[in-house]
């Protein structure tokens, strides 16, 4: 197990590493001059020049990798000329939000599409399980945007039952808190809940044909307990995978609705910089996510030992 773990955690530092070099790369390929933008159009040559001096643009590209990549693995993103703080603070004053609606919304995607995905298993051919693979269907070809901007317009307008936009913090109380985060987290959950609504089924169906769950309906022992001590315990590996996917794309997915439902959290962190080419706060920001999604895999697989003793780790 620990030769296993080791060997995760050396291909995750490589990957990342490899995640940092295209981040850096596509970001400062990107045509037009950062010093213009940030100072605006009636800025001198001599202030542009400072700047740039300021921002390391006047180095060669090789070296402003390696000074940000040593600042990297000291805990120093760099710094930002907007917001006048560190990167890594601005990350951390931003991060609440994103959490809160990543998980709101994983929430949403688990507690509804498991059931269902049970149900349309257990109903396989019937109309319900033919009806709720439309509606899964529906749900991975649906943008995440249009939907939210639908529910805006039928919940928060026409009906006037939830607000259109803003954000209030935990501390505001829970009620409130997610009072705001019901339209964007049902936007952003109904994809993942679809893909997982799938894969549940999928591999319940797999598992309703091991002689063991015909041995246990043979038993007498009621449809429920059969479903979900029997089937779907050992159905949960793969869909395990799909909802830890599905979680660390949630945090990546977070930007156009955090847009839409104007929610100060990393996405739209990620956008205002974009528009401002605060390069700092993008390159940082972006190895923050890549970094959450390979940290979420690596647990994912470590906990399949855990739920399947079956399962077992070996040094290639």
């Amino acid at each position: 197990m620990g030769g296993y773990i080791l060997k995760r955690i050396v291909s995750l530092i490589m990957v990342l590493f490899v995640v940092a070099v295209v981040d850096f790369i596509i970001i400062h390929l990107t045509p037009g001059d950062p010093a213009a933008v940030i100072l605006g159009s009636h800025a001198s040559e001599d202030e542009l020049a400072r700047l740039r001096e300021q921002l390391g643009l006047n180095l060669p590209i090789t070296l402003q990798f390696a000074k940000w990549i040593s600042g990297v693995l000291q805990g120093d993103l760099g710094w930002s000329i907007f917001m006048n703080m560190p990167v890594t603070q601005a990350i951390y004053e931003h991060m609440g939000p994103t959490l809160s609606l990543t998980i709101f919304a994983e929430v949403i995607a688990v507690v509804f599409a498991i059931p269902l995905g049970v149900m349309a298993a257990n109903r396989r051919g019937s109309w319900i399980d033919q009806g709720l693979m439309i509606l899964a269907l529906l749900g991975i070809s649906l943008p995440s945007f249009l939907i939210g901007l639908n529910l805006i317009l039928l919940l928060a307008v026409q009906m006037n039952w939830l607000p259109a936009a803003g954000y209030q913090p935990l501390s505001s109380g829970i009620f409130n808190h997610l009072k705001y985060l019901i339209l964007p987290a049902i936007s952003l959950g109904i994809m993942q809940g679809a893909l997982i609504a799938r894969m549940t089924r999928s591999s319940m169906l797999e598992v309703m044909n091991e002689n063991y769950i015909r041995t246990a309906e043979a038993k007498g022992l009621k449809t429920r307990i059969v479903l979900y001590k029997h089937a779907f315990r050992n159905a949960f590996i793969p869909i395990l995978t799909v909802i830890g996917l599905s979680f660390a794309t949630l945090i990546g997915g977070a930007v156009v609705i955090e847009t839409v439902f104007n929610i100060p959290g990393i996405g739209k962190l990620i956008v205002n910089s974009v528009l401002r080419r605060d390069y700092q706060v993008i390159q940082g920001a972006v190895l923050m996510i890549a970094t959450s999604y390979v940290l979420i895999n690596l647990v994912v697989d470590l906990l399949y030992a855990y739920i399947d003793p079956r399962v077992k780790y070996e040094k290639s």
